[in-house]
């Protein structure tokens, strides 16, 4: 069975140092960091799940967490500039056992 990634961004603003950490060394485990709390994830449904319901588990409710699909179409217009501006090629990935 093929697996289906698309490209989420994943944006967080964590109250707590502590847990800031956490939160970024969980999201580069998923993605490429594209500044200082926004990453770029090329993820499957699964992988996505998976991700927020790590954060669920890491986060308060006073942090906050925003995860954007990105459609074909959308990725197609992406305008980036800077060292890591292609979002053609997937991400770096490492998995989290």
């Amino acid at each position: 069975m093929a697996t289906d990634l698309r490209w989420h961004l994943v944006c967080y603003d964590v109250r707590d140092p502590k847990r800031l950490r956490r939160a970024a060394k969980l999201v580069e485990g998923y993605g490429t960091r594209l500044q200082y709390s926004v990453f770029r994830c090329r993820l499957s449904a699964c992988d996505c799940e998976r991700l927020r319901y790590e954060l669920r588990l890491l986060l308060e409710l006073e942090d906050r967490v925003l995860i954007i699909p990105l459609c074909v179409r959308c990725e197609a217009k992406v305008a980036s500039q800077g060292k890591d501006s292609g979002w053609t090629d997937p991400a770096p990935r490492v998995n989290i056992l």
